[in-house]
């Protein structure tokens, strides 16, 4: 399947799917329950998963029908993050009900709980599919080792300001983390593979730091912030390659085609755009909410 899958959603309540290319909107899909916090496109482009309150829906992208497929309800609260393990055969969520969730994509059952000790705010997969990490409003980033059922605390300053967003390196090299006070967090793997040093820390915004992604590639790192802007940083140096301004309100999240050089953001403007991170220069908007866009997700992998 070489379709480009492309999704946003928001405080409006709507899941729109759009022409990449074009900017037409192709359909829409209802989510009435709430906002939706957090999109996920499965590997396979066949579902989309959309996390809201208290519920995540998944939905069937090529259906003919706009309800959801299945919901998955046993959060207490807000869901602010959902993902996919790689071959879809499970899904992960947390909540703000301090709760990290594994469900059977087969079956609206929840398979394991981990109850975290506060609020969820960001949860990423590692690649070897085995472990989760997560972040909090206590300021805590933890790994959970799905195998043995532990995990350990990876140590960031010590200022327990709540960690707003985690990226984990497509090739396990790196893992970044940034709390919403603007500082990100660079980790790298210990020699047991088992646990994370801190080896950098970049003060990237002034105000409230609300999403952080590294490239496929490994080579970029993208920021997004209360402070309208979207910075790019290479990984190599760590140092800020340029700033893309021409939101006009937060820009909530920001995900990478598969090659790494584009990227979309979604925005409180009520817009998402896509870039090319090469220039800098903004391509394309989407426009169609009727409120803020806080959430994108984006599928253009090709068949291997």
């Amino acid at each position: 399947m070489n379709e480009v899958i492309l999704a946003t959603a928001g405080y409006d309540h709507k899941i729109h799917f759009w022409e990449p290319p074009s900017g037409e909107c192709r359909s829409t899909l209802r989510f009435s329950d709430s906002q939706v916090n957090s999109l996920k496109i499965t590997p396979d482009k066949q579902y989309l998963a959309a996390a809201g309150n208290p519920h995540v829906r998944l939905f069937e992208i090529n259906s003919q029908t706009a309800s959801a497929l299945r919901s998955y309800d046993g959060h207490a609260t807000n869901v602010t993050d959902v993902g996919f393990q790689k071959d879809a055969k499970w899904m992960y969520t947390g909540s703000e009900d301090g709760a990290i969730k594994i469900w059977d994509l087969r079956a609206p059952s929840c398979q394991r709980n981990y109850d975290v000790g506060s609020a969820v705010t960001t949860v990423a997969l590692h690649p070897n599919q085995a472990e989760l990490i997560s972040g909090d409003i206590d300021g805590k980033i933890k790994v959970w080792d799905l195998t043995a059922n532990k995990s350990h605390e990876i140590a960031t300053d010590g200022k327990n300001h709540p960690i707003q967003s985690l990226s984990m390196a497509t090739n396990a090299s790196v893992l970044v983390g940034a709390n919403n006070k603007g500082t990100v967090f660079v980790f790298s793997p210990g020699g047991d593979t088992k646990s994370f040093k801190k080896t950098n820390e970049i003060k990237a915004h002034d105000t409230y730091l609300l999403k952080c992604v590294l490239s496929p590639n490994v080579e970029k790192l993208v920021t997004t912030s209360a402070d309208k802007t979207v910075k790019v940083w290479d990984t190599k140096t760590w140092t800020q390659q340029r700033t893309l301004a021409q939101h006009q309100r937060w820009v909530w999240d920001a995900v990478f085609s598969a090659d790494s050089y584009y990227i979309i953001t979604a925005s409180s403007d009520q817009s998402a755009k896509l870039w090319d991170v090469r220039s800098g220069s903004c391509i394309l908007s989407y426009m169609k909410h009727d409120n803020a866009v806080t959430c994108v997700a984006l599928n253009d992998t090709t068949p291997s």
